[in-house]
């Protein structure tokens, strides 16, 4: 009998309240009505894990929580869901007011986690280690991970989000990526961004591109791209952690690259279409 792959995915899951609006607020002095509003779990970390575990893939999160209660509301939803939380300690658990309208979003962070404790990053060491794959997030549980030199074992995959192709932050989780996903929201031409990417030693690169669908590009050049799947928008929160999900799920199956954006871009569908980072969350 054949032997599930395991994840381990390092970084945000927070508490997230979010409110629509007709239009976001101005800065000035006034008062507004909300169209709906609602909480859930929010963080890309969380996201990944969420679609992971519906794929069928063991997957283990490691995440700063506290132990209050937006911290018992994330960890209670993750677990339920099939994901496995390995919580890194933290005075308090991120929380996120999110203010959406047609026009954009606007994300206020009301609270962010404390600075993860040494022997905390050691026992992120362990899961990623035991993992066949690892993931970590944009974070300073990443950042600590990555100086500290606590990733030791490959395959690396990196979530970029709005690279720009210079942010000297982004720049460490970058080279010590296998590959590197990321979206086009901050650069015209999403060939070069890929391009440049792979220069610093990924082996492959992956930009979603919204209703324009996903390129990616292999370290010998070879490109590949794929239309964005037809969805009833809800929420477009999520659909890249959806669709990185699926293109890792896939590859650790054996998904030759074209094939791994295919599936991909059917599972961000899963995302756009509801109102949390995962259905199940909402059952």
């Amino acid at each position: 009998m054949s032997v599930s792959p395991t994840v381990a995915v390092c970084g945000p899951a927070s508490w997230n309240h979010l409110i629509v609006l007709d239009h976001l607020p101005e800065p000035v002095p006034h008062m507004q009505f909300a169209r709906r509003s609602w909480q859930t779990v929010g963080g890309t970390s969380a996201g990944k894990a969420l679609h992971l575990a519906d794929l069928g893939i063991g997957v283990r999160l490691c995440s700063p929580l506290g132990t209050d209660g937006d911290g018992k509301r994330v960890r209670r939803a993750l677990i339920a869901a099939g994901v496995t939380v390995e919580t890194i300690a933290s005075d308090r658990t991120e929380r996120h007011v999110n203010l959406m309208a047609e026009s954009g979003r606007v994300s206020l962070y009301v609270s962010t986690p404390s600075t993860p404790p040494e022997d905390e990053l050691e026992a992120a060491a362990a899961v990623m280690a035991a993992a066949d794959l690892t993931v970590i997030d944009l974070s300073e549980l990443g950042v600590l991970l990555l100086e500290r030199g606590k990733v030791r074992q490959s395959p690396l995959w990196v979530d970029l989000h709005d690279y720009d192709g210079s942010s000297a932050f982004h720049e460490p989780f970058l080279r010590a990526a296998d590959a590197v996903f990321m979206n086009d929201d901050r650069t015209d031409d999403p060939w070069e961004l890929m391009r440049s990417c792979l220069e610093r030693g990924p082996r492959l690169a992956v930009c979603t591109r919204g209703a324009a669908g996903a390129s990616a590009l292999e370290a010998d050049g070879t490109q590949h791209e794929v239309d964005a799947v037809p969805a009833n928008v809800v929420d477009t929160n999520g659909a890249g952690d959806a669709f990185m999900a699926d293109f890792l799920a896939a590859t650790l199956r054996g998904a030759p690259v074209a094939r791994a954006l295919q599936a991909a871009a059917a599972q961000a569908r899963i995302a756009i279409e509801s109102e949390h980072l995962h259905p199940v969350l909402g059952r």
